[in-house]
């Protein structure tokens, strides 16, 4: 019992370490609001479709969304557009298709069935064009990144089922370009960055002010770009969210009622084995 005990300490201890070396390699993202948070949270369809304007005009220079197809566009839970809209989306891109009859490789439009390419034809000549780096597919990003709250934070977030800190980070990462502290020297193709690990990326910083025309009214801001572009990227990464939660509160209702059936029926059997006893 001792030994697991100590066991117990220790492992606490090397999570509290973890989390205080994470802490002091990056900033902490602030937790935003979210229109798709919580249990009977819904995606901002407005917002969807400038998100994906923002990662079509900008984003969509270096990563693809590998794991998104054109038709989903216009499926229910996505972002709104109609069919004919997002055939056209599709017929903007060039896909790489075959081998043809002859044994050659040859370029097509897209099509609804198609997935969002990437701008490259491969890692290497992404490589080679970015000087090395190698932009990640933005398919599933909110869910590969998120940022370090401590074993008290995680056990808090896991109740609370709080599950939005992917696209936190997304957007402060976003947000998050400024010059370096004095005294600190990046190296070529290297940016500062306070919310990435280290905070140096080789990203530079991606949006501006006044960059893509809105025609809603809404600010067109780095920050509304970032926010918009992240809920894009989170629906991306979670195209079924919506009726996830929908179900799940559903099931929730049939369980609270089939429980409450199940109480009663056994109130009824039991009394009656009560009597004959």
């Amino acid at each position: 019992m001792r030994k697991l005990t100590l066991a117990a300490v220790a492992a606490l201890a090397l999570a509290a370490a973890t989390a205080s070396f994470a802490a002091d390699e990056m900033v902490k993202p602030e937790r935003q609001h979210w229109s798709f948070a919580g249990p009977f949270g819904t995606y901002d369809r407005a917002q969807l479709q400038r998100g994906f304007k923002v990662y079509r005009e900008v984003c969509s220079v270096c990563h693809g969304l590998k794991f998104v197809a054109f038709r989903s566009l216009a499926q229910p839970g996505g972002p709104g557009f109609s069919e004919g809209q997002a055939k056209i989306v599709a017929g903007e891109f060039r896909i790489n298709d075959g081998p043809n009859d002859l044994g050659e490789m040859f370029e097509r439009l897209g099509r609804l069935s198609d997935s969002i390419p990437s701008p490259d034809p491969n890692e290497q000549a992404a490589r080679a064009r970015l000087g090395g780096a190698l932009p990640p597919d933005l398919s599933v990003i909110v869910k590969a990144r998120s940022y370090e709250v401590g074993l008290v934070g995680g056990l808090l977030d896991f109740f609370r089922q709080y599950q939005e800190s992917g696209v936190d980070y997304v957007y402060a990462f976003l947000i998050g370009y400024d010059n370096p502290p004095p005294g600190v020297k990046l190296e070529s193709m290297q940016f500062w960055n306070m919310y990435f690990p280290g905070y140096r990326t080789a990203m530079s910083q991606p949006l501006q002010k006044d960059q893509i025309e809105y025609t809603d009214g809404t600010p067109q801001t780095v920050e509304q770009y970032s926010r918009d572009v992240a809920a894009f990227l989170m629906w991306a990464a979670e195209p079924h969210l919506e009726a996830r939660k929908r179900i799940g509160f559903q099931v929730m209702i049939f369980l609270v009622v089939f429980a409450g059936l199940l109480y009663f029926t056994k109130k009824k059997i039991w009394a009656e084995v009560k009597d004959h006893a």
